[in-house]
């Protein structure tokens, strides 16, 4: 049995408006087996999507490389942009090495919900996934069930908005279910009407592109 924790504390701070909330990231970086192209920070796997992503929206210029560099430039943008990150999966065990959210067993979470009281600027959870088997959505709701605290519905399309009402300091949070920045959901995509009309005008419009359009609505809020 694998066990994979969290190599990374949340990256959180007072300024903080968004927070942005996913899994854990492959198994390599809780072994410090990174490539060379893998960024030694959240979201920085070589296969994931968020940072090209961003890149696109925000024209950022990103390196995509194992060095210091790298981190930096990533964590200079969450400041400036008053993004926040923290996974709600702290540890959890495998019994196949590999990064499938489903193969995930004796999932330890970290309270969000806590986060989102402590920081008093959060406004916006950004979810990496949605209410699938183990995503951060459903992780999400199994906290807030083990404390008789549901989420709203203010929009049942994709990406499927939330609303929740802070049980201690009584604030409004706003979670957004983006699709997930990972190949594993390139079939829920192309699944999409909305990404099958879009493939149907276009034949060069890909499931990154319809990412970008996707995530720019939200980051840029």
């Amino acid at each position: 049995m694998f066990s994979h924790t969290h190599p990374y504390k949340p990256f959180i701070f007072d300024q903080a408006e968004k927070l942005v909330v996913g899994t854990l990231p492959p198994p390599r970086f809780t072994t410090g087996e990174l490539k060379i192209d893998d960024v030694d920070f959240c979201y920085g796997s070589r296969n994931g999507m968020l940072w090209p992503i961003l890149d696109r929206i925000f024209d950022l210029g990103l390196v995509y490389e194992n060095t210091n560099l790298a981190i930096e430039q990533r964590k200079n943008f969450l400041l400036s942009n008053k993004i926040a990150v923290c996974d709600i999966v702290e540890a959890a065990e495998r019994d196949k090495v590999d990064a499938s959210d489903l193969g995930m067993q004796n999932v330890q979470l970290r309270d969000v919900v806590n986060y989102l009281e402590i920081y008093p600027n959060l406004k916006t959870v950004l979810f990496m996934g949605g209410n699938s088997k183990n995503g951060p959505e459903y992780f999400f709701r199994k906290l807030l069930k083990a404390s008789g605290l549901k989420l709203k519905t203010i929009s049942d399309q994709v990406p499927r908005v939330y609303e929740l009402k802070l049980p201690k300091s009584k604030r409004i949070i706003r979670t957004v279910s983006l699709t997930a920045p990972s190949g594993a959901a390139n079939r829920a995509v192309g699944s999409l009407d909305s990404y099958k009309r879009m493939k149907a005008a276009d034949d060069n419009f890909n499931t990154l592109d319809f990412r970008v359009m996707q995530y720019r609505d939200f980051f840029t809020r």
